[in-house]
């Protein structure tokens, strides 16, 4: 066998020696705090169903069960299919708006984690208080996009207690994803933890 083709098997610790402090490592925490943030958020969303009466179980409310048509979808499978239909020139068949609404709302949530990383690694220790802006600003081009796109109302069509409740929800996601970006990753031994 010709050797120059083949690459010798890295340890974990090698590979997170070699990410730790990097833009790639700041990706990496940074998907994984906002999977946190997203989750946090999601849990006061649903707390604030239960409290209004809702009677889904928490799994089936999360990954939308049952949803089986885009009229139906949430605003986050309303874009999932956008952005599939534009870039791939094919129609989504209405089975997938669960499917769709998930991986969009997830990966929302933990791109923006993502951005948030690669913003907050030069700061060294970043404070958990900067996920209150961070996640403020989450909301504000959210607002700033979906009415552009037809999937939300100008902003000044909202009530005041709407707004605040996604206001909220956002911060909790902010706060939550910036306490997660703090916290040592059992993969990479990060420079500011040691």
């Amino acid at each position: 066998m010709n050797q120059s083709w083949t690459m010798p098997m890295r340890s974990c610790k090698d590979i997170s020696r070699k990410t730790a402090g990097t833009s790639l490592g700041a990706v990496g925490r940074g998907l994984a705090a906002g999977a946190a943030g997203t989750l946090a958020m999601d849990l006061l969303l649903y707390a604030r169903y239960r409290h209004g009466g809702g009677k889904q179980h928490l799994s089936a409310w999360e990954f939308s069960a049952g949803l089986s048509s885009w009229d139906e979808a949430p605003v986050p499978g309303q874009v999932g299919k956008r952005l599939f239909e534009g870039l791939f020139q094919n129609k989504l068949p209405p089975r997938r708006a669960e499917l769709v609404s998930n991986i969009t709302h997830w990966a929302h949530g933990m791109l923006n984690g993502a951005l948030y990383g690669i913003a907050a690694e030069p700061l060294g220790q970043p404070c958990t208080w900067y996920g209150l802006p961070f996640g403020a600003g989450v909301r504000a081009v959210d607002y700033a996009v979906l009415p552009a796109a037809g999937l939300y109302k100008p902003i000044q069509d909202y009530d005041r207690q709407t707004l605040a409740k996604d206001l909220t929800a956002r911060l909790v996601y902010g706060t939550t994803t910036a306490a997660a970006l703090r916290l040592p990753s059992p993969l990479t031994k990060h420079p500011r933890h040691g």
